[in-house]
C-alpha cells in the first residue's frame, strides 16, 4: 500500500512508525528530522488542501492519513474524495465538531450525549451572563481551533473575561469533575471500532498547574478505568455522534476523538476532536498489536467504507507512558533554534525511543529545537510503573539549553 501521512509532530511520528512495517511505499509531509529516517519526506509542502493535493496527485497513494486538525478543517479531505483519492479524515462539515465548540454542543444536545450544560456567548454581556450563571472555577472555551490551547479553567472571574475577550465568540460551560479519558474511535460514517482508551495531562506544570498546553504527556491503558468502559463510550457517545452527523448529510470517516470526564454523575463529553489526539496517539500506538491489527488496512477500511465486519483491535499487554520535553517559554513563547544532545544513546531501545515534535536541521546538521513541543519520549513495559520508570530514564539523556518536562507524568497510577 501506498501512503501519504500529512503532518510533522509528534502524533504524525507515531503513526509514520506504526506505519512503517506495513506500506510499499511510505512519504509524509511536511514530515520532520525523526519522520525522515522512516518515511520519505517533503518538507516544502505546507499542510493546506491545495498543496496537499498536488502532492497526492503526483504520489497517487492509496491512502492519505491527515494528522493535524487545520487541514481538516480547511477542506483537505474534500479536496482528496473529490479527486478520487482515500483519506482518512473527515470533510470539512464534519471536522466542524472540533472546528466549533458551539457546532459540537449542537449535535450532542441533538444526539442525546452527556456533556456539560453550557452557553455559546458573543458578547461581553452574555459572557456576563454565563459565568455567573456556573459560577466558578469557570470554563471559558474558544469557539474556534486554538492548538489545544483555548481552554481556560480557572477560579479568577477577571481571568476568565479576559480570556472570552480575547477570544471573541466562546463556549462556558459547567465544571466537570472527574478524571478525564481520551477514547479515540475509527469510523467510516457507518461503523465505529474504537481504541485503547487513554489519559493526557494537559497542564504545563507537576500538580496540573500552570496554563493549558496542547498535551505534556500520556499513559494507556487505564487499570483504573471501569470494565467495558470502551465499548459503553461507543454506545452513549460515539456512535450517536457518527449517527447525528450521518443524518445531517456530512458522515464522518476518520478518527473520532472524545474527551470524557468520569463524573459522579456518570461520564460526561469535554470535547470532541476531528482527529488523532497528542501526544496519546504515541501510547495507543505503541500499544497496537501489529501482527493481529495492522494499522495501514485498519485506516483504510475507515476511508474506503468498509469497517463493518472488522474484528476488535488486537492489544499488546503492558503500558506505555509518553512524556513532552518541552522548549523553553512553551506554551507562551516558545524558543527555536536550540541545539538538542542526546548524551546516552544506549539506552534507546524498543521499550524507550523518541517520537520528534517540534524539530528541524539547523544551518550545520545539527538537530535543533523548532516548536513548542519538540519531543515525545514514551517508555513501555510490563506495567505503568515500568513504562513511567524507561521514559523518564531516557528523557533525563536529553539536553536541550530551557528544555523542560513534567516530573509526575503517570505518577501514582494504581
Amino acid at each position: 500500500m501506498r501512503i501519504l501521512v500529512i503532518g510533522s509532530g509528534g502524533r504524525e511520528h507515531a503513526i509514520v512508525r506504526a506505519l512503517a512495517a506495513e506500506a510499499d511505499s511510505l512519504h509524509a509531509a511536511p514530515g520532520n528530522p525523526g519522520i525522515a529516517a522512516l518515511a520519505e519526506t517533503h518538507p516544502e509542502v505546507a499542510p493546506a488542501p491545495d498543496q496537499i493535493l498536488s502532492l497526492a496527485r503526483k504520489l497517487s497513494p492509496d491512502l492519505v492519513v491527515i494528522g493535524p486538525e487545520a487541514p481538516l478543517v480547511a477542506g483537505a479531505a474534500d479536496a482528496l474524495r473529490e479527486a478520487g483519492i482515500g483519506c482518512f479524515g473527515p470533510d470539512a462539515a464534519a471536522a466542524r465538531i472540533e472546528g466549533s465548540k458551539s457546532f459540537a454542543k449542537q449535535v450532542m444536545a441533538e444526539a442525546g450525549i452527556p456533556t456539560a450544560a453550557s452557553y455559546t456567548c458573543r458578547t461581553e454581556a452574555e459572557t456576563d451572563q454565563a459565568l455567573a450563571a456556573f459560577g466558578p472555577p469557570y470554563v471559558v472555551k474558544d469557539d474556534a481551533l486554538a492548538a489545544g490551547k483555548g481552554v481556560l479553567v480557572t477560579p479568577d472571574l477577571a481571568a476568565a473575561r479576559e480570556h472570552a475577550r480575547a477570544c471573541g465568540a466562546v463556549v462556558i460551560e459547567e465544571f466537570l469533575d472527574g478524571p478525564e479519558v481520551s477514547l479515540f474511535a475509527v469510523t467510516d460514517g457507518v461503523t465505529a471500532v474504537p481504541l485503547l482508551p487513554a489519559q493526557d495531562f494537559k497542564r504545563a506544570r507537576d500538580g496540573d498547574q500552570g496554563p493549558n498546553t496542547g498535551g505534556m504527556g500520556a499513559y494507556a491503558p487505564l487499570p483504573w478505568a471501569p470494565a467495558g468502559l470502551a465499548a459503553d463510550m461507543v454506545d452513549r457517545v460515539i456512535q450517536p455522534a457518527v449517527d447525528a452527523l450521518a443524518r445531517r448529510g456530512t458522515p464522518y470517516r476518520g478518527l473520532l476523538y472524545a474527551g470524557l470526564a468520569l463524573t459522579a454523575d456518570g461520564p460526561r463529553v469535554v470535547e470532541f476532536n476531528a482527529r488523532f489526539g497528542d501526544p496519546e496517539t504515541q501510547v495507543v500506538l505503541d500499544r497496537l498489536d501489529a501482527g493481529s491489527t495492522p494499522l495501514a488496512p485498519l485506516l483504510h477500511a475507515a476511508a474506503t467504507g468498509g469497517l463493518a465486519g472488522v474484528a476488535a483491535p488486537a492489544w499488546r499487554p503492558g503500558a506505555a507512558v509518553v512524556v513532552v520535553i518541552a522548549a523553553e517559554g512553551y506554551p507562551e513563547a516558545p524558543a527555536k533554534g536550540d541545539t538538542i544532545f542526546f548524551t546516552e544513546r544506549s539506552v534507546v531501545s524498543a521499550d524507550a525511543y523518541i517520537l520528534h515534535a517540534g524539530t528541524a536541521i539547523g544551518p550545520g546538521g545539527e538537530l535543533v529545537s523548532a516548536g513548542g513541543r519538540v519531543l515525545s519520549v514514551v517508555g513501555s513495559g510490563p506495567d505503568v510503573a515500568a513504562a513511567r520508570d524507561r521514559a523518564y530514564r531516557l528523557a533525563a539523556t536529553i539536553e536541550l539549553r530551557g528544555g523542560w518536562y513534567r516530573r509526575d507524568i503517570a505518577a501514582n497510577v494504581p
